[in-house]
């Protein structure tokens, strides 16, 4: 059956992959599962119908059959599930993949994000310069740490898997903020992740929804 993912109408990123139906997109690309999309306006992202899905009103959402997940990262880890080829069969192994999903999601992203959109919505206040500041010193120590750990390895711990898939969209938001070149190493990281032909297929299909929505 085909899985259905929801995506923004007009993606507020402008086609650069950062929206995170870009993460769900990427996985069902790695693993060859074909799907569908359903684009919603931001006031379709409000109404009853989306909310029963995601109450929170955001994207995406994932159906497949009588399933319907919210959640990028539980959707990815579903996918990671049910299909090969982005967690290890080693028990061990698998355990520590879905660590480092878990490290992207709730160690690596939140001040990453933070930053983000501190600097499209607080960038004429007083404050910003300071939060700016307090945002990125963690940011650059989660960064060494990451660093010291991935070391001259490709992958976070062997082949690569739904733990880098993750960590690569998130660490992607640090493109042109100077942060990420300051360790080579993850700078080369992310360019390995977005080299891949499923990264690519995920990119071009994202992209593409913006420029036809800005072509309307």
């Amino acid at each position: 059956m085909t899985a259905i993912i929801t995506a923004f109408e007009r993606s507020p990123d402008r086609g650069r992959g950062l929206a995170r139906d870009m993460r769900v997109r990427w996985a069902l690309e790695e693993v060859g599962q074909l799907y569908e999309v359903r684009f919603l306006s931001f006031r379709a992202m409000r109404e009853p119908l989306h909310l029963s899905l995601q109450p929170f009103g955001q994207i995406p959402t994932f159906e497949e059959g009588d399933l319907a997940l919210f959640e990028s990262g539980a959707i990815v880890l579903h996918i990671a599930e049910r299909h090969g080829g982005l967690l290890p069969g080693d028990a061990n192994a698998r355990s520590r993949a879905i660590a480092w999903m878990f490290a992207a999601l709730n160690t690596m992203e939140p001040q990453i994000f933070d930053r983000s959109l501190a600097t499209i919505l607080e960038r004429d206040q007083p404050w910003y310069e300071q939060r700016l500041q307090a945002l990125e010193s963690i940011i650059r120590k989660r960064l060494g740490d990451l660093s010291r750990r991935l070391g001259e390895a490709d992958w976070l711990d062997g082949a690569f898997s739904a733990g880098d898939l993750l960590m690569v969209t998130v660490l992607r938001r640090l493109h042109g903020s100077g942060l990420l070149e300051e360790h080579p190493n993850l700078a080369a990281y992310v360019a390995r992740g977005e080299a891949r032909p499923a990264y690519r297929r995920a990119f071009a299909a994202q992209l593409a929804v913006f420029a036809a929505a800005s072509a309307g």
